[in-house]
C-alpha cells in the first residue's frame, strides 16, 4: 500500500499528477501513515454499533414522533443515550488496543525511522527478545498493565456521567 514504486497510494497520487512520497521511511509521515492504516480495523466497532442500533426499541421513536420531536432531538435524546454502552465499550477496547500497539509498527517499520513508531509494545518486545533484557521488559509489561488498568478504571469512573443503561442498572 505504501511502497514507493508499487504502492496503491503513490500510484493513485501519480494518476492525479502528484509525486508520491516514501511514506514509511520519512519520520514526519510514518506515524500518520500508520494511523491511516489503522482505519482498516474499524470493522469490529462498526459491527458493535450496528448491533446496538438494531437493538433499539422503536417505541421510543414512535413516541417521539407523536410528541413532534425532530430528527436532531430524537438523535440526542434517544439514539445517543441508547448507543452510549456500545460507545463506552468501543472506547475502552480502543484505548486498550492503542496502548498495546505492536504488530503494525513491527511489520511495517520495525520501530520506524529514528524510532518514530517505537510504541511501548514494540519497545518491550525489542528489549525482551533483541537485547535479552528480560527484567526490564517485564517491568515495562507491568507498567503497560498499570497504564491500561488506570485508564480503564478512569473510563469506568466517568461512565456514570454519560453511559445510560436501560432500567437504571449499571
Amino acid at each position: 500500500m505504501y511502497h514507493v514504486e508499487l504502492g496503491i497510494v503513490n500510484n493513485g497520487l501519480a494518476l492525479m499528477g502528484i509525486e508520491g512520497r516514501n511514506w514509511l521511511f520519512d519520520k514526519e509521515l510514518v506515524l500518520g501513515s500508520l494511523i491511516v492504516k489503522s482505519l482498516w480495523n474499524i470493522g469490529i466497532p462498526m459491527v458493535i454499533y450496528l448491533a446496538a442500533l438494531q437493538g433499539m426499541p422503536q417505541q421510543l421513536y414512535e413516541a417521539a414522533d407523536i410528541d413532534g420531536a425532530g430528527e436532531g432531538s430524537k438523535f440526542l435524546s434517544i439514539t445517543l443515550p441508547m448507543l452510549s454502552p456500545a460507545i463506552f465499550f468501543n472506547v475502552v477496547m480502543g484505548i486498550i488496543a492503542a496502548v498495546q500497539t505492536f504488530a503494525e509498527p513491527y511489520v511495517m517499520t520495525g520501530g520506524g525511522p529514528d524510532n518514530a513508531t517505537l510504541f511501548l509494545g514494540l519497545h518491550l518486545y525489542q528489549n525482551a527478545f533483541h537485547y535479552l533484557k528480560m527484567g526490564y521488559a517485564s517491568a515495562m509489561a507491568w507498567i503497560m498493565f498499570l497504564l491500561i488498568f488506570g485508564l480503564t478504571v478512569f473510563q469506568f469512573g466517568l461512565a456514570g456521567r454519560w453511559v445510560y443503561y436501560e432500567g437504571g442498572a449499571r
